[in-house]
């Protein structure tokens, strides 16, 4: 028993000093692109994920609700763009409202916040059912709150930007396009880039808004 506590202890040691090595290299990633880069557009929780000529940020350097947290990388006022692409459904409304705070905070006047969320007017219940707080879906169990473009934007207006909504579902169960240009912010869930929208047949979209300073 005490050989195999000293096991278990050992393996802890070995993979904590592997996460903290794996972080630092992360950490030292993300400055020299920001240092590389003059026109800053980053990806909040990117998860590996974003196109290029963006810059991936994760939570342990780029905390939504620590937005102090943001100045050992960044200045304020700072950043031309931001995209979270189903990142505040994570959230909790107040911590949602904080996390837009801080992106308001660190962009440029007239920069912009890229976000999509699951859409809560979605007429199809399987949908629903699947992106729920709670839901079927993946991740849904982490989900806190199920957003409509209304409330998406009430809090984005509270937080101090100016609303421009993109794609989503209006009460009638209705789908609005505007159009948007994916070099500007790209979004895959959604209804030109998801692949599981054949033939242009909205079964996977996002409330995607473009919210600026």
């Amino acid at each position: 028993m005490a050989s195999l506590l000293k096991d278990i202890i050992r393996k802890a040691k070995a993979l904590s000093g592997y996460n903290a090595m794996r972080a630092a290299a992360v950490e030292k990633k993300l400055i020299k692109s920001l240092q590389d880069t003059a026109d800053w557009k980053l990806v909040i929780g990117a998860s590996s994920v974003f196109e290029k000529g963006w810059i991936p940020t994760e939570v342990e350097q780029f905390n939504l609700l620590a937005p102090d947290s943001w100045n050992k990388y960044i200045p304020d006022a700072s950043v031309s763009v931001f995209l979270a692409e189903h990142v505040w459904e994570h959230l909790t409304y107040e911590q949602g409202l904080t996390g837009a705070r801080t992106c308001f905070r660190y962009l440029k006047p007239g920069g912009y916040l890229r976000i999509a969320i699951p859409d809560g007017f979605h007429p199809d219940p399987e949908y629903i059912n699947n992106v729920k707080p709670g839901g079927a879906g993946w991740g849904a169990d982490d989900h806190k709150v199920l957003y409509t473009y209304k409330l998406m934007s009430q809090l984005l207006e509270e937080a101090g930007f100016k609303v421009k909504l993109l794609e989503y579902y209006d009460e009638n169960g209705e789908f609005h396009f505007n159009e948007w240009n994916k070099s500007d912010g790209m979004i895959h869930r959604s209804i030109r880039y998801d692949e599981r929208n054949v033939g242009g047949k909205p079964v996977y979209t996002s409330i995607i808004i473009d919210a600026v300073k």
